[in-house]
């Protein structure tokens, strides 16, 4: 500041009007750098009196301020510092008086709102270099503190070169990490030395976290904290010999940092920093040597998910499928960090238990005596059985796109145990019996008696309505997959959903199943250039142009459309297509297309198809103003994953013998006694008598023709792929057709208004079990309890726990719960949390609230009062002191 801009301020602030009962004005001009000194001569004010003190004045300055002149104003020029408060001689003097400073120093720390005393000037000029920018000082003035200590300021600094506005420990350090652990090429640890804040870095670690090694590194500062925050939730002896790099009484602080960082937006960057701790220290061949019980705790390092999963592919590999262990442990690590890279190989897992669950319910095999028990058990538990066979396939394609080394080929072993499970004992075991006792059934009648049949479907749920009726057909939508749909619209749509069966038209293929669902009097079948046609009531139903005419036929407001054109259609332009209709029929054909493509995407396909199914339930309602929806399929599917041996392929020996002999005679002799076969079913002329197939009644034998399938899940030899997607035969999987009667509940309708609660879908709750409310310990657990069960209209739903003084601050680590369990039984729907509290200085006295909060946050969190009496306490950290 020059000479004339401080006798302006000066003779500014001697003009302006005194304070009450005061007589003059007193300023004192510290100047400890002496930067004016030499400039005294030119001060010249306007209203008062220039003096100065030299050290040696002080008791006639004392003097001539407190006796002799009561009555001038002054301005008392002082260069000097005192090191303790008794030898300022006119401290009483100064305490009345006003402040004055023209150094440059004391202009930031002005515009910085910094406290001025000598420990905090001797502070901001050591850090001269970085506050000589106007940016760099503005930052210290946006941060949510402003520091009124030295340690504090050593904090917002390096808070400051972090772009923090936050100076606390965790996050600076977490930014020094996440610039890399090489020193020379880390931007901000080089910031760090250039404005002269790396020592007080590590003195923070130091004294913080318990850092104690001489020479400056990252690398091993992260080995350090890690492997300290580790012990929090695995035993110290499981680390022996890395004893170097531990620091138990810093552990709630190293495990405080992790945590925070393992539920921050930027946990990428620890996986990297953990993933370079786990390879120095080579803790994969360390926890190699645990159980998994021992390890399932502990989420600091991305390799315990790899030992864990190695140690349980392993034993499955050898026949071990321990169920309780693979739960228990999959619902632990469900809720640590980590989990989602390895996500794929533990739903794999869990759908493994599952099956080795139905397994040993069943492990009797399949018994039963009549054909329709057989169809009740399956339509109500059996096919749970394809469902997690299919489920794990998801998980095993999706698994593909993304490699682990350690991991793929091992998960591939799995495969062959779950084809063991679910092709060589369910199906087969499930098709013998039902092979055995459906065969009389279906050599006389085509059918399963008792059971309601596809052909009835259009007189049954179509032409009995009284209102408009949406008609969703999905080409190969076999039951389980139907059975997940109608779970999530009920969850998912303030609705009524009910799921039934009916036996698929023999063979279960798109022709005739399609046509079995158009209303008819009766089907029948010519040959066209060579090509079996199905016909309803003399009419063609090859495609949706032709369905359409039949439908049509029996009522004029009918329409036929195909679900790809109508999704494509602007909304005006299909709600026209739909305005007037009684009867309206939508073909959609995702996992049968998918099928022509790859057999492995099928089972993609189904979970695509029920997304873009359920979108038409919304378009429906919403649009079209639809409430009666029918969704069926013409037939189900059977898939195995592994290729298919010798012994799972019937020859075509005895009605199409042209691959055994390339003769013209035989050729022309095997087309005439074969109309039509596929890998699961054959159209032959009358006597003809296939090896090893069996009778199926075709079109109540009104036609010249017979049909027969092979039994259990055997493929008839045929050229060309295609042999692990098949359909058309007569096993459960194909011939057990889904039926979604989809009712809407408006708001307004009486069954809505008398069972609100029933139909109105709500996330399931979680509530404290635990009655005591008083914490005693820095780490404790809690018991939770789920409320109700997953169901109809209780949904899943995932909480966060954590625990918040009266402000609101976090106090605690966080912990997820996954409220997701089915089980009426309320004793397995409870959860055991362990917290760690942060440290921190807790008040006995004062009110503290665990927190339960709904992840999405939809709902309002709960929140219980509790008490902290800890004897152990923390106040503000003095790193540097």
């Amino acid at each position: 500041m020059d000479t004339d801009k401080i006798i302006q301020d000066l003779n500014r602030r001697f003009a302006a009007p005194l304070p009450e009962f005061y007589q003059r004005r007193i300023i004192f001009w510290y100047d400890e750098d002496k930067e004016f000194e030499d400039k005294l001569d030119e001060i010249v004010l306007e209203n008062a009196k220039v003096i100065t003190l030299t050290g040696n004045n002080a008791f006639s300055m004392k003097k001539l301020l407190s006796v002799d002149d009561l009555t001038t104003n002054y301005l008392v020029y002082s260069p000097l510092v005192y090191d303790h408060p008794e030898d300022n001689w006119l401290l009483d003097v100064e305490l009345y008086s006003e402040e004055f400073r023209a150094d440059l120093i004391s202009i930031w720390m002005d515009e910085m709102g910094i406290v001025s005393n000598p420990s905090m000037r001797k502070l901001v000029k050591h850090y001269r270099t970085y506050f000589k920018a106007i940016d760099r000082r503005e930052k210290i003035i946006r941060q949510n503190k402003i520091p009124a200590i030295p340690s504090q300021l050593h904090m917002a600094v390096m808070a400051a070169i972090c772009g923090l506005k936050d100076a606390q420990s965790n996050i600076i350090l977490r930014s020094v990490f996440k610039a890399g652990l090489e020193l020379d090429n880390n931007a901000v640890y080089q910031d760090f030395l250039k404005y002269q804040a790396n020592e007080v870095f590590w003195a923070m670690v130091r004294q913080r976290y318990g850092f104690t090694e001489e020479e400056p590194d990252l690398g091993r500062l992260a080995i350090h904290l890690l492997l300290t925050a580790a012990t929090r939730t695995m035993q110290q002896e499981y680390l022996a010999g890395l004893d170097s790099f531990i620091s138990m009484p810093h552990q709630a602080y190293c495990y405080e940092f992790i945590s925070e960082w393992l539920y921050s937006k930027d946990i990428q960057q620890l996986y990297d920093v953990a993933r370079y701790v786990e390879d120095e220290t080579h803790l994969y061949q360390r926890f190699e040597k645990l159980t998994v019980d021992d390890l399932a705790g502990t989420e600091c390092f991305p390799c315990i998910n790899e030992v864990i999963l190695t140690k349980l592919m392993t034993e499955i590999s050898d026949h071990i499928i321990d169920v309780d262990t693979i739960t228990e442990t999959v619902e632990k690590r469900r809720t640590c960090a980590w989990y989602e890279p390895f996500e794929n190989f533990y739903d794999g897992l869990m759908q493994v238990a599952n099956m080795q669950n139905f397994f040993k319910e069943h492990s009797a095999g399949f018994h039963t005596a009549e054909a329709k028990d057989i169809w009740k058990k399956y339509t109500e538990n059996y096919y749970q059985m394809d469902t997690y066979y299919r489920l794990f396939h998801l998980s095993f394609q999706k698994s593909l796109e993304t490699s682990n080394i350690l991991l793929d080929d091992l998960f591939k072993h799995v495969v062959d145990k779950v084809e063991g499970l679910y092709k060589n004992w369910f199906l087969r075991e499930l098709g013998n019996n039902w092979s055995d006792v459906s065969a009389d059934e279906l050599k006389n009648y085509g059918k399963i008696l008792e059971i309601p049949q596809q052909e009835e479907f259009y007189r049954s749920h179509i032409e009995t309505s009284e209102n408009k009726v949406f008609v969703i057909i999905s080409d190969a939508m076999r039951y389980e997959v139907a059975a997940t749909m109608a779970d999530q619209l009920q969850r998912e749509t303030q609705s009524k959903v009910s799921l039934s069966s009916m036996q698929s038209i023999f063979p279960c293929i798109t022709k005739f199943g399609m046509a079995a669902l158009l209303p008819h009097k009766e089907l029948t079948v010519e040959v066209r250039n060579d090509i079996l046609t199905v016909l309803a009531d003399g009419q063609s139903t090859a495609n949706t142009y032709y369905r359409d005419k039949v439908l049509k036929s029996e009522d004029p407001a009918s329409v036929a459309l195909k679900y790809n054109d109508i999704i494509a259609m602007k909304r005006a332009e299909r709600s026209a297509l739909v305005k007037g209709m009684n009867v309206v029929c939508i073909y959609h054909d995702t996992i049968d297309e998918a099928s022509h493509t790859s057999d492995t995407a099928v089972f993609s396909a189904c979970d695509k198809a029920i997304s873009e199914l359920k979108n038409l339930v919304r378009i429906i309602v919403n649009e079209f103003g639809g409430t009666n929806i029918l969704i069926t399929a013409d037939h189900g599917f059977l898939y195995t994953y592994s290729p298919l041996k010798e012994e799972d392929k019937v020859a075509k020996r005895g009605f199409f013998d042209v691959d055994a002999v390339n003769s013209d005679v035989i050729k022309k002799e095997s087309n005439r006694r074969c109309v039509e076969y596929g890998r699961r079913y054959a159209i032959l002329q009358k006597d003809v008598q296939p090896d090893y197939l069996m009778p199926v009644k075709f079109l109540d034998g009104n036609t010249e023709f017979d049909g027969f399938a092979p039994r259990e899940n055997i493929r008839i030899k045929m050229n060309g792929g295609g042999m692990n997607f098949v359909h058309g035969g007569i096993s459960l999987q194909e011939m057990v057709v889904p039926v979604i009667e989809y009712h809407y509940l408006r708001n307004d309708s009486m069954e809505y208004k008398r069972n609100k609660q029933k139909y109105d879908t709500k996330p399931v709750t979680v509530n404290l079990l635990s009655a005591n409310r008083k914490i005693s310990n820095m780490i404790f657990s809690l018991n939770f309890y789920q409320k109700d069960a997953v169901s109809a209209n209780r949904e899943a739903a995932t909480y966060q726990v954590y625990f918040t003084d009266e402000s609101g601050k976090q106090i605690s680590d966080v912990q997820k719960i996954i409220a997701d369990k089915t089980s009426d039984n309320g004793a397995e729907r409870t959860f055991r949390c362990q917290f760690n509290l942060k440290s921190l200085k807790y008040c006995n006295t004062a009110t503290y609230y665990l927190v339960i909060a709904d992840e999405q946050g939809l709902q309002m969190p709960q929140r219980e009062p509790f008490q902290i009496d800890i004897a152990f306490a923390v106040d503000e950290f003095d790193f540097f002191s």
